[in-house]
Parts: structure tokens; C-alpha cells; sequence
């Protein structure tokens, strides 16, 4: 028998490679359970490496080579790197709990549409230890052919056996818990659906009963026929025809050396290999966008390994340098007398190794890679995703081909609760090479959950959400800083930001200096929010009017803020003259008198007895006609509603604003400074009591500030700005800034101290592009200033808009594209300078993909 064995080895058709395929009996959470063995399986979460600091990445990858070292020493262990297409319509069944307001039904539906288009897969990190043998408990498996592929078998496992596999299994877990995987026992569906889409059977997986999945709902999982080929296997739907094609490739040869970041990254890179299907040309649009046509792979990665134990490392390695010490003293003792570099060189890292062995966390790792390549298209194009693989590697010095004759043996290997089959294709090297494979780097940043307003474009593709209104739920700061040079999309970022917070329910107010953000109220209508548009001059007279404003505040506010905003307005030579004291006495006859308006104390002063009171109103009833004055001083025409704080979206536009800066003295500001100061007034005492009024306390809440340098450049404005970012959290505000001045911004410590989010697009003078870096929380310095200076630009030099870094609450950092779903959305966002009205104007729709 024992000769049979060595024959069959010779041959490369026996041992392991003839062993029965697996035969489940249960799943249950974080368990996977065959008639002859148990395993744990665990989720790992991704880490965001892109933007990582080099000392970071070091730090976490000699993490990952101790947590190698110690805490799977010894055990066999299965890892595995899935991907599944990402199913858009869940998008619905989320938006259901995240917007109330408007046509959001409407909304989330053109965010399905758009998550088509694009069909960014997810990654999913798997891995699995084996935790105990059943062979005592368990009836010899019979042979299986290929068409059975897997089977279930009818013994069963006990509740009490169950038991102790979870105990052993959660022990473990919180071991793997502690490392950069932040492993977690993978979910009973989460098994199921790894073992039931090898199938390729659009079936609905089953629900498990009392926590576990069995007898019949198992053998369901694995009901399939896979045949196989000489370079493939066909796998076959119920009806008999070929549902996928599936070819499994070996990675048989790796460079010496490997550099990270480069080519020892060799599992974290599989996202970015990317092929061109074959296509009929003449099917082809004359306005096909050439890079629609580049595709994904999406191989997936089965790496079986064992963790030698120190002991047993340590003498695998010295048996490896005795060896290359006998090689040179035999070679010197013959006439040859030189015994090679490559036997001196041997000898010397073997002895190297041994010693950091001795001092480290390092052992050696037996590991078996194998890449699982599928296509549900046709043979042509598994073939042509191969080469695809294949030549990736080759560019990394990597040697990938294609298992030849051992198809059948390779798929069943990469199965879960099987073993390794093919043991002579493996590889032994320290576990920091095993681990520098950064199977769980990538990028990541971004919520799990809320409004998807963009996607990833690190080295791994995923989704990124962006919730204005969410700090205050998780009890964190709840201020957002878009940061960039004018025209990359900063702006159009923030008004779709916007309307998401408004179709959740918030008020949204954004203070318009500029005079472009007239498209969020078209856009707001289009989907049937409640948005209003005010502007400066006489058709909103009384809009900002702080009677108005602060009615629910009571009188007593108003009574000390409109005198306030009075004595900015008028003349310093009245000022100077004592006209604060009519002034005052005005607005208290009028509270008096009822129902208070500023137009009403600006009558009574004309009337007034006392000169300096006729005077002084006459001066502030000429203000009050000029565009700047009308809005918070005119009489009302009616043409306008004003203020209001109901949930909806709020866009005051004062365009032409001159705020005199930090240092002016009052008594040097011409009449424009003055007047948009009294203005300003006005927005930032009503932003500051509906913030903090508690009959809205329930209610989101959004300040949005655009062009937000206008507002630091006076005290009152940095004032404002700061009080907004630290109360914000008890309030349930949210502090939106859009600036192009990040240096200026850095210096607002009350405001820096409160950001939860940073958004990063292209800058290009160093000194603002290290305050960017440091908002960000990256290193300054020459690397990241080339990072910052290049995004937001195509590979060509064109600009790229909604290009940008983006750094969390979590303060992870990667790169994003700000997404817009419709060209009708981004028409409507627009912030090019129209004569169309947001109430008038026309638009189009190009059913076309869009971005910011």
C-alpha cells in the first residue's frame, strides 16, 4: 500500500489529491462542520492602506506578522478573498429608513439607476481555521465522482458537541479580534452564501433554524454539477446548460525579494487588475466613453497556509543551512573548489534568519495561493480574463498559469471545510512576506450606512456615504470642511449633500456669498422639497427682518439685536451723535405697540419729534431702499415668504457683499461694509437661535457655508463659525464649510478642534497645500503635496471634477469621486453662471453617466 502511495505521489495522482470531496453536516455562526473535521470561520475587516503613513503601515504590518506568529502558530488555516457584485435595488430598502421628506422614492430610485451603471463589486475577507477533528464521530466518506462536487452527509452533530465548537471557536476570535483584522465569526449566511455560490444557481439561500443550517436546507447549498476540462470547469445550471466558466491558476514562482508598497502586495492588488472584453465594434455608439470599456477581473484568491511553530522553523531553517554549509565544504574539498553564490548566499540568510527568528516575532509560513478567474459570459472570456491575470503578475515578477489537468483537485482545494490537495505547489517564507501580501489593505473611509453619494478610487472598489446630519446620533462633532481650488467640484459636493440632509427630514440653511448655489432650490423643487430662495433687494424686503427672525425667541432678543444691527447701518457721524439712544427708544414703543417690523422703528424715528431721531431714520429709510438694506430693514412687499425654520432648504444669496476684515476699525468702513455687516447680522443671530432653540432641538439641522473665507475675515463671522462647530453636537446642527483657503480655516482652532469630516480637491500652493495635509491628517511634505497637487486631474492633465481625498470621522483617509446620478441633477447643480431662474429655468436630460 505504502508503495502504491509513493507511486501515485510520483505520478501526481495520488495522496491528497484523490481525497474524497467535503461532506458538510452544519453551519452555524463563525462554524463550518464536516464528518471529518470542524472549522472556524471568521470575517475581516479591510484597512485603509493607500494613504496610510509609511511608519503607520510598518507599525500595522509587523502587527499582522506577530499575530501570524503567535496566534495561528501551528494551525491550518484557509484564506480566502471573495467578491460579489454589488445588488443596487438593497439602495431602496435602505433609503426607506433614511429619507421622509420630498419625493425621496424618486431620489433613491436615480441612485439605483446610477449604482448600476457603474456595478462596483464587493470584497469580502474571509478566513478559516481548522479547530478539531471528527473523524472518531464520523463515518468513513466514501469516494464522490466530479458531477456530485460536494456532499452532505446525514450525520448529524449534537447540540452539546455544537457547543463546545462555538466556545472554541469564540476563544480564538477574540485572539484574531486584537489584530488588524478585527476579526469577527462570520455570520451563518454569510457561510452559506460562500459555499452556495460556487453553484451559480440563482436560488434563495436558506434561513437558518435555531441558529444553524442542516440536513435538507444543507444539502440544498451544494445541489450543482461542476464538470471538468483540461484548463477549466463548466459549471451547470438545473437545466443543463453552462451558467459559468471557472479556471483555478497557481502561483508557482515569486521574486526573491518583494517590495511593499510594489509587488509584495500581491492580494491587495487583485482589484486592479482590469481587462477589455471581447466586443463587436459596430455595436458601439460613436460617443462611447473608451474607459467604459475596461473591466474588472475580479479574481478571487484561496490561500491555504500553516504557521510552522518557532521550534519547528527554527530547524527546518538550520536543517536548510547545514545543508548549504555541506554543499561549500564539499564543492571547496573537490577539484570544483568554488561552491557557488547562490550556496554561500544560502547559507547566510538561513543564518540571518535563524538569529531574527531567535529575537522576533517571525517564523516561517507554508502557504499554497491559488486565483479562481470566472466568467458567466463564455469560454472566450474566462481566457481572455485569464491572460489578463496572467500578465498582471508577470509585470510584478510574479509566475501565474493555469492548473493543467488538475482543475478538479485545485477548485475542490478552494473550498471551504476541504484540504489541501496539491501540496507540492506551495511555498515556505517568513511570515512578514506572507503578511506583506496586505490581503486586508486597500481602501476604506466613508459610513456604513446613510446616503451614497460617491465611490472609492483607491486600490479596492467599494460605495461612500456621506451623512451631514449623523454626528449628533453618534455623539460626535458634526462639522464638514470642503476644501479646494474653484471649479473642482467642492461646491456642487456640497449641495448634494445638501439635498440628501433635506430629504431626510432637515432644515437646511446655506448662506450664499457667492451667488451660485441657486440650483440646489431647482434641484430641491425637482424632487419636491420645500425650498425657497432669497435674495438681496427690494422684492425681498423684510426677509431677514430679525422681528421676523427671532419671534419665537420672544422680544426680549430682539429688542437688543435689531438696535445692534441699526447702529452698524447708519451713518458713524450719527453714531457719534448719540442716535443709538432714539434708536432704542423706537424699537421699545414699537414692541409696545405689537406685531414689531425694523420698517416700523425706521417709520417712528421719521416721525419723531427729536431731530437727531428724523435724522437718523431719514438716513436709514435711504439704506433701506438698496439692495443689501431691503432684505432686513425694507417694508415687506409680500412678493417673497420669509424665513422660516421648517424642515426644507433655505438658500440666502447675498452676492456682492463687501465685509470689511479683522483689523479695519469700525470707523473706517465705507457704506457697503457697513450695510453687508448689518446683514450678515442678521443671518448669523438667526442661525445662532434656531441652532440652539429647543422646541427644534428633534429637528436636523444644517448650516451651510459656502465661500466661507467672506465669513473669517470679520471677528463676528469666526465668532459665529465657532460657536455653530462646538455647540453643533448638542444641537443637532451641522456645520458645512466650503472654503479655498484652508490656512486661514486651520487657524480657527474652535472650528478644527469640531471636524468630523475633511474633503480635500486640488490646491497647488505649498503652503496651503500642507495646511490641507494637516487638516487631513496626513504627513506635509513633498509626497503628499504631489498627492494634493495631482488629484482632481485625469491621466491626461484634464480636470477631473469630484475628485478628492477624504478623510472620516474615523480619521481614515482615501481618495473619492463625488458622484451625481443624472446629468439632469448636474445640470441643475450647475454653479456656471446662468440668466435662468431657479423658478424658470429649463433643463435637460442625457441619459448619460454623470459625475461632479
Amino acid at each position: 500500500m505504502k508503495i502504491a502511495k509513493r507511486i501515485g505521489h510520483l505520478l501526481g495522482v495520488g495522496g491528497d489529491r484523490s481525497a474524497a470531496p467535503p461532506r458538510y453536516v452544519a453551519l452555524a455562526d463563525g462554524l463550518v462542520v464536516t464528518t471529518t473535521h470542524a472549522e472556524a470561520w471568521f470575517t475581516l475587516a479591510s484597512s485603509n492602506t493607500d494613504l496610510m503613513s509609511e511608519t503607520a503601515r510598518d507599525a500595522e504590518l509587523d502587527e499582522a506578522a506577530a499575530a501570524l506568529a503567535k496566534t495561528l502558530a501551528g494551525a491550518d488555516a484557509h484564506l480566502r478573498v471573495l467578491w460579489s457584485p454589488l445588488i443596487a435595488s438593497d439602495y431602496m430598502d435602505e433609503a426607506a429608513g433614511l429619507f421622509t421628506a420630498g419625493k425621496w422614492q424618486e431620489w433613491a430610485s436615480t441612485r439605483v439607476e446610477r449604482l448600476d451603471q457603474i456595478a462596483l463589486p464587493s470584497r469580502h475577507l474571509l478566513l478559516g481555521v481548522r479547530i478539531t477533528e471528527r473523524t472518531g464521530q464520523a463515518a468513513t466518506a466514501g469516494r464522490r465522482g466530479i458531477t456530485e462536487a460536494l456532499g452532505v452527509a446525514s450525520t448529524g452533530v449534537s447540540t452539546r458537541e455544537l457547543a463546545r465548537l462555538d466556545a472554541v471557536m469564540r476563544r480564538l476570535g477574540r485572539r484574531l479580534e486584537a489584530t488588524p483584522w478585527r476579526a469577527q465569526p462570520a455570520a451563518v449566511e454569510m457561510l452559506a452564501w460562500m459555499i452556495a455560490r460556487e453553484q451559480h444557481r440563482a436560488t434563495p439561500l436558506p434561513s437558518p433554524t435555531r441558529g444553524m443550517i442542516s440536513g435538507a436546507q444543507l444539502a440544498a447549498l451544494t445541489r450543482g454539477r461542476i464538470l471538468p476540462y483540461p484548463d477549466h470547469l463548466r459549471v451547470m445550471d438545473a437545466k443543463g446548460d453552462t451558467a459559468a466558466w471557472v479556471a483555478v491558476l497557481t502561483m508557482s514562482g515569486f521574486p526573491e525579494e518583494m517590495e511593499i508598497p510594489g509587488n509584495g502586495e500581491w492580494l491587495r492588488s487583485l482589484s486592479e487588475i482590469t481587462y477589455v472584453p471581447q466586443i463587436d465594434e459596430s455595436a458601439l455608439g460613436e460617443d462611447v466613453d473608451p474607459a467604459s470599456l475596461i473591466l474588472p477581473v475580479s479574481p478571487e484568491a484561496s490561500v491555504r497556509f500553516r504557521v510552522l511553530p518557532k521550534r519547528e522553523a527554527m530547524k527546518k531553517t538550520d536543517d536548510t543551512r547545514r545543508l548549504a554549509k555541506e554543499q561549500r565544504r564539499s564543492a571547496a574539498q573537490h577539484s570544483a573548489e568554488d561552491p557557488g553564490l547562490a550556496v554561500e548566499e544560502t547559507e547566510g540568510r538561513m543564518a540571518g534568519l535563524i538569529r531574527d527568528m531567535g529575537r522576533e516575532d517571525l517564523t516561517l509560513v507554508e502557504d499554497h495561493p491559488r486565483l479562481t478567474v470566472t466568467s458567466t459570459t463564455s469560454l472566450a472570456d474566462l481566457r481572455s480574463r485569464v491572460d489578463a491575470v496572467v500578465t498582471y503578475y508577470a509585470g510584478l515578477g510574479i509566475e501565474v498559469g493555469v492548473a493543467e489537468e488538475e482543475q478538479r483537485e485545485m477548485w475542490l482545494e478552494s473550498q471551504a471545510g476541504d484540504q489541501l490537495r496539491v501540496p507540492d505547489l506551495g511555498h515556505t517564507r517568513d511570515v512578514t512576506a506572507l503578511a506583506g501580501s496586505w490581503w486586508w489593505g486597500g481602501a476604506k473611509v466613508g459610513d456604513e450606512k446613510g446616503p451614497i453619494v460617491g465611490y472609492l478610487t483607491g486600490t479596492t472598489p467599494g460605495l461612500f456615504r456621506n451623512d451631514l446630519t449623523i454626528g449628533s446620533e453618534k455623539g460626535d462633532a458634526t462639522t464638514t470642511a470642503l476644501i479646494g481650488r474653484s471649479g473642482r467640484g467642492k461646491t456642487t459636493a456640497l449641495m448634494a449633500s445638501a439635498l440628501d440632509a433635506a430629504h431626510r427630514g432637515a432644515f437646511v440653511l446655506a448662506l450664499d456669498f457667492k451667488g451660485d448655489l441657486g440650483g440646489l432650490v431647482a434641484a430641491g423643487r425637482r424632487y419636491g422639497l420645500n425650498a425657497h430662495l432669497i435674495e438681496t433687494g427690494p422684492r425681498f424686503a423684510g426677509a431677514a427682518d430679525l422681528f421676523r427672525l427671532l419671534d419665537r425667541e420672544g422680544a426680549e432678543r430682539a429688542q437688543i439685536e435689531v438696535p445692534a444691527q441699526l447702529g452698524i447701518a447708519m451713518p458713524p457721524h450719527l453714531r457719534a451723535r448719540g442716535a443709538e439712544t432714539p434708536v432704542q427708544h423706537a424699537v421699545n414703543e414699537v414692541i409696545r405697540e405689537g406685531d414689531p417690523a425694523t420698517w416700523k422703528v425706521i417709520d417712528r424715528l421719521r416721525h419723531s419729534p427729536d431731530d437727531l431721531a428724523r435724522e437718523t431714520g431719514a438716513a436709514l429709510y435711504e439704506l433701506a431702499q438698496t439692495s443689501i438694506g431691503a432684505p432686513f430693514m425694507g417694508r415687506p412687499t409680500g412678493e417673497a415668504p420669509p424665513l422660516s425654520p421648517e424642515p426644507g432648504i433655505w438658500v440666502v444669496q447675498m452676492p456682492g457683499l463687501s465685509l470689511p476684515g479683522v483689523s479695519d476699525a469700525r470707523e473706517d468702513w465705507n457704506v457697503l461694509q457697513r450695510m453687508s455687516v448689518a446683514l450678515m447680522h442678521s443671518m448669523l443671530a438667526y442661525g445662532i437661535t434656531t441652532a440652539g432653540r429647543k422646541d427644534l432641538r428633534g429637528m436636523r439641522k444644517v448650516v451651510a457655508v459656502p465661500e466661507v473665507h467672506v465669513l473669517t475675515a470679520t471677528k463676528e463671522g469666526a465668532a459665529f463659525l465657532e460657536y455653530v462647530a462646538r455647540v453643533g453636537r448638542a444641537l443637532s446642527t451641522a456645520l458645512v464649510l466650503d472654503t479655498q483657503d484652508p490656512e486661514t480655516l486651520a487657524a480657527l482652532v474652535g472650528v478644527v478642534e469640531q471636524l468630523s469630516v475633511v474633503v480635500g480637491f486640488q490646491l497647488t500652493h505649498p503652503t496651503q497645500q500642507d495646511a490641507l495635509a494637516e487638516l487631513l491628517g496626513l504627513p506635509p511634505g513633498p509626497h503628499t503635496r504631489r498627492l494634493i497637487q495631482a488629484i482632481g486631474l485625469h491621466s491626461n492633465g484634464e480636470i477631473r471634477h469630484g475628485h478628492a481625498i477624504v478623510r472620516d470621522r474615523r480619521f481614515q483617509c482615501a481618495t473619492v469621486q463625488w458622484d451625481i446620478p443624472t446629468y439632469e441633477l448636474l445640470e441643475l447643480l450647475s454653479t456656471t453662471p446662468k440668466p435662468d431662474n431657479p423658478d424658470t429655468a429649463e433643463r435637460t436630460t442625457r441619459p448619460q453617466e454623470a459625475a461632479v
